[in-house]
């Protein structure tokens, strides 16, 4: 399961609490090799690693005061035992008097982060897409959308009696395997019938934008307009 699509309070609030930098944190103290802050939402608690490019939820469990298994106090003990074994078996031994570095994002976790943040933004430019299509499948209009190193923007001109002609423009910087990835996800394409253009069909281009046309399947453009071309 991506793990964005996870529900679950702690998950939530870890989000919330790290979405704005300036926010202030409160550092866990029993842990003194790592910076870990705290999360805590209704009886969960949380341990957050900032690194580089974003937060971790590292570790997290219940609250239960004055108890052992409480999450903090399993925490400080967890990390004091790593600590021992650690130093049993490597001659420079730590003086911190925690160990987590177990507990921080390995390789594995960065790639599968990649790996579903392009899932994310596919799943959203495929959404954008549709919906630029239809309106312009509606009025005959150009339609666009901004992200976030570029705009991206369609017209249909769909004349009785004559074929439906798309034209779709970018502008921006873009690498070209995303130009390709653009064109494949707009729906009722042939993806070999891409053919690039000098001029948008009611006005030239502008400096750093690229424009492609294609003629579109009548019935996909229906089920664009019917709100089931997902």
């Amino acid at each position: 399961m991506p793990l964005d699509e996870i529900e679950h309070p702690i998950l939530a609030k870890a989000a919330e609490q790290f979405a704005d930098v300036e926010t202030k944190h409160e550092r866990i103290r029993a842990v003194d090799d790592q910076m870990l802050f705290k999360v805590k939402v209704q009886r969960w608690r949380g341990a957050v690693w900032v690194g580089d490019d974003l937060p971790w939820l590292v570790a997290a469990g219940r609250r239960k005061d004055g108890s052992g298994d409480d999450f903090y106090a399993a925490l400080e003990a967890d990390a004091k035992a790593a600590r021992a074994r650690y130093n049993a078996v490597h001659a420079d031994g730590l003086k911190t008097s925690a160990y987590t570095a177990h507990l921080l994002p390995t390789r594995e976790d960065h790639v599968r982060y990649r790996a579903e943040a392009a899932v994310r933004f596919v799943r959203r430019l495929r959404a954008a897409i549709l919906a630029l299509a239809r309106a312009t499948l509606r009025d005959g209009r150009e339609h666009a959308q901004d992200f976030d190193t570029f705009t991206l923007g369609l017209q249909v001109r769909a004349d009785e009696g004559h074929e439906t002609y798309l034209a779709i423009r970018i502008t921006g910087s873009v690498p070209a395997n995303l130009t390709a990835v653009i064109l494949s996800n707009v729906p009722g394409c042939d993806k070999d019938g891409w053919y690039p253009e000098y001029a948008l069909p009611e006005r030239d281009l502008l400096p750093a934008e690229q424009a492609w046309s294609n003629l579109m399947d009548p019935r996909e453009a229906a089920k664009v307009l019917g709100g089931d071309g997902t």
